[in-house]
């Protein structure tokens, strides 16, 4: 599985990828035929309020869009995203199930990134949201507090 942005797939490829789904589908491919079995190429440098990610397996590509979350705190999502993939690959009966649940993931740890207050510059994603209570915290893997 390859997990370019659209300037890691232009330099993989030596040119230049818009971010339209036809050229990000078109990268895709063409570093398919030089040997991933899966390409999801990530749309996120892109513009627009809408970024799409293009998942193509050799057979057909797919289109994932999800709207753009404003917010500084966005280092590492590259990282994120291919190390969730990875982990849910075993996991899901389809790299498509993998890919769609390791994206929500992502996109959960960037709406809940603002509530962090770490370092300068881009921050981090909130790699822990679902586990630390907050504002709008999901408390399914805590203990409810009992007296």
């Amino acid at each position: 599985m390859l997990t370019p942005n659209l300037p890691e797939a232009g330099d993989l490829l030596g040119r230049a990828v818009a971010d339209t789904p036809e050229a990000m589908r078109e990268a895709a491919r063409t570093l398919q035929a030089l040997g991933a079995a899966h390409v999801l190429v990530k749309g996120g440098h892109g513009t627009g309020d809408t970024l799409v990610d293009v998942l193509c397996d050799g057979g057909r590509c797919i289109e994932l869009p999800a709207q753009r979350i404003r917010t500084k705190n966005t280092h590492g999502t590259g990282c994120t995203l291919s190390s969730a993939i990875a982990a849910l690959l075993p996991q899901r009966p389809t790299v498509e199930a993998a890919v769609r649940e390791a994206r929500d993931y992502v996109v959960a740890a960037i709406r809940r990134s603002d509530e962090l207050s770490v370092g300068g510059g881009h921050g981090p994603l909130h790699h822990f949201h679902n586990l630390w209570p907050g504002a709008n915290a999901r408390r399914a893997c805590l203990p409810e507090a009992t007296e």
